[in-house]
């Protein structure tokens, strides 16, 4: 039996206690998420990272290590995905100017953890708050164990 999947990847990015949120019409709503997209045909993981954090926040920043994969099963449409979320750091927030060619990105927001979890359900899925605790937690693992052929 097979299982339609999506690989998408996602950046935490930090500047302090504030981290890089974006605002986004999804699916006829306003959800916020981290900088993330799905992966494209021909793409390495990272570099479709570097391409979405572009893409929605305007920002090329070096991608420092990877959080977590994640496995998830959307609950609304049973649809199976792969979630790959690395992590940047600044030293002060910086200035974003989405370039989202589909059109869907509002804008971006520094937020603090506190006002994430404030937003509730408009955040996207929960893999947001699950790749947080686990960045806030210091789980890392190296960019050089993905490996692409």
């Amino acid at each position: 039996m097979s299982h339609p999947f999506a690989v998408t990847l996602a950046v935490i990015v930090r500047a302090n206690d504030r981290f890089l949120m974006v605002e986004e019409w999804q699916q006829g709503r306003v959800m916020f998420n981290q900088p993330a997209g799905h992966l494209e045909p021909g793409e390495t993981l990272l570099d479709g990272a570097r391409r979405e954090l572009l893409e929605e926040t305007g920002l090329t920043l070096p991608l420092e290590q990877a959080v977590a994969i994640y496995q998830y099963e959307a609950p609304d449409n049973g649809k199976h995905f792969v979630r790959f979320t690395f992590c940047a750091e600044v030293p002060a927030p910086l200035a974003t100017h989405p370039q989202d060619p589909d059109g869907d990105i509002i804008r971006c927001h520094w937020l603090t953890l506190a006002e994430i979890e404030a937003l509730g359900d408009q955040l996207r899925s929960p893999l947001i708050m699950a790749s947080f605790r686990d960045y806030l937690a210091g789980q890392r693992f190296p960019l050089s164990a993905l490996k692409a052929y």
